[in-house]
């Protein structure tokens, strides 16, 4: 369990040097085309691989670290206890929806690489390469669902009692 944590923590800083990155070769863009008239052919589609992957690799963290959004309307009013199970039966949809996705993904994937298909832009990168991240984030997704799943059920709070307004944890 605590490798996976690792692995999970480790793609979230992935995450975020991606997001940097993404950022970096934007700016560089905008600089170029505009003050030196020079545009890259690159920075466009690196800085969408980056935002692709780095979005999907931080999934399974925000998942862990409950930073994704969470719609409370019902569940506030709900004791802590059952505020648990129904957090398990959320994290197990959430489980079978990424099974879901990388199966699909996979197919496409597997396709794509089978296929040697490109990007058809400039730089004509495989259409793997982005393609990939939708199978790997999501598995790695659906191994953190099922460890939230288990965590609720034996009883461990992972939904804070103390909800605050606007769906705050506080």
């Amino acid at each position: 369990m605590q490798i996976f944590s690792k692995l999970v923590r480790g793609l979230a800083w992935m995450a975020a040097f991606l997001f940097v990155a993404a950022g970096v070769m934007l700016t560089y863009e905008v600089v170029a085309r505009y003050f030196f008239t020079k545009p890259t052919i690159w920075a466009a589609e690196l800085s969408q691989l980056c935002l692709i992957w780095g979005s999907l690799v931080a999934m399974a963290w925000a998942l862990g670290e409950r930073r994704h959004i969470a719609v409370d309307a019902v569940v506030s009013h709900l004791s802590p206890a059952v505020r648990r199970w129904t957090d398990a039966v959320a994290m197990l949809v959430i489980a079978w929806l990424s099974a879901m996705v990388v199966w699909k993904g996979g197919d496409i994937f597997l396709d794509s690489f089978e296929r040697g298909r490109t990007t058809g832009s400039m730089l004509d990168l495989p259409s793997w390469v982005a393609e990939l991240a939708v199978p790997f984030g999501f598995a790695v997704l659906f191994v953190q669902a099922v460890v939230e799943a288990l965590r609720a059920a034996a009883g461990h709070n992972t939904v804070p009692d103390d909800i605050g307004e606007g769906g705050h944890f506080e």
